[in-house]
Order: C-alpha cells, then sequence, then structure tokens
C-alpha cells in the first residue's frame, strides 16, 4: 500500500512522525493539495469510519498541529474516512483518545486494512511505536475483523460505553 502525507509543515520539525517516516522513506511528503494523490483519506471529521470495506492501494494523512486541524484542512480529494476510537502512545498526548500522531493514525489505518506488518515497520521507528499497538491490541483486533463502517461504529460503541477502556 502506497503511503502519501499532505505536510503542512506547522507543528516541531523535531517531533513530526511524517518526516522521519518520510526519511525512512516510508511514506511521501506532499506540500501541497494538488500533488497529493487520491485515495482514502484519514479525516477525523469524516462521516464515516474507516473499514476493512475500504480496501485501498493508496491511503493519505494529513500532517498538521492539532491547533490547526479544522475541518476546512481536510479539502484533500478523495475517500475520506475516521479511524475509530483509539488511545494514543505518543509522548506528547500518551493516553488521550483520538490525538494521534501521523504515524499512529496510518499505523491503525494499516492494522484495520489488514496490513499489521506495514503498520509495524512504520511504529519501529519510534522508541514508544509498539505501545500503541498493545495499547490498542483489542480494539484494532475487533475493528479490523468488520465487515464494514457500520460494524465499525457499533464496535467503536462499546468503547465509547465503557469509558473507552480498551
Amino acid at each position: 500500500m502506497d503511503l502519501h502525507v499532505r505536510y503542512a509543515g506547522d507543528d516541531d520539525p523535531e517531533k513530526c512522525t511524517a518526516r522521519k517516516l518520510a526519511r525512512f522513506d516510508l511514506v511521501d511528503l506532499h506540500r501541497s493539495d494538488r500533488a497529493t494523490p487520491y485515495g482514502v483519506v484519514l479525516n477525523p471529521h469524516a462521516e464515516r469510519a474507516l473499514s476493512p470495506a475500504d480496501a485501498t492501494e493508496t491511503l493519505v494523512a494529513l500532517d498538521c498541529s492539532w491547533e490547526s486541524a479544522g475541518e476546512a484542512r481536510f479539502s484533500l480529494p478523495g475517500e475520506h474516512r475516521a479511524l475509530p476510537y483509539l488511545v494514543a502512545a505518543n509522548p506528547v498526548n500518551f493516553g488521550r483518545p483520538m490525538q494521534l500522531t501521523t504515524v499512529e493514525a496510518l499505523a491503525a489505518a494499516l492494522v484495520i486494512l489488514g496490513d499489521r506488518p506495514h503498520a509495524e515497520r512504520l511504529l519501529a521507528k519510534f522508541t514508544w511505536g509498539e505501545t500503541f499497538l498493545e495499547l490498542n491490541d483489542e480494539p484494532l483486533r475487533r475493528y479490523a475483523d468488520c465487515a464494514d463502517s457500520a460494524d465499525v461504529v457499533a464496535v467503536q460503541g462499546e468503547y465509547l460505553d465503557r469509558g473507552g477502556d480498551a
């Protein structure tokens, strides 16, 4: 699967997971919407949840600071999908739900889409990467077993009803 990142460049370059992935040739960075290829776009504002039914050859993430991650930033062409409930393992947002770095978002999407080995390769570049998979092991496995977006939303509802205890 081809991984692409629309890179806004408005966060701390030292902590930017997308830049690190690009240094290892694990993703392609794009500095404009026009240069970013069409694919499944990870968008927290999307109306549909990502599910295995969204199998794709091209996965796109937006890398920007959380302060500027409003809906207007997600104007990329493609099939927009939201990730379901997951907990961050990165040092800045550890334990916070849905405050994922770009690498966590891409890795979660890869697991849901059935490519856990690819997710593990991305996360291996970060000391806390394996922790992300450990913290979210059960929900990621359950989301990956879903048939479609409606099933993913139902599973997500169970975690939200339990107060997010994954």
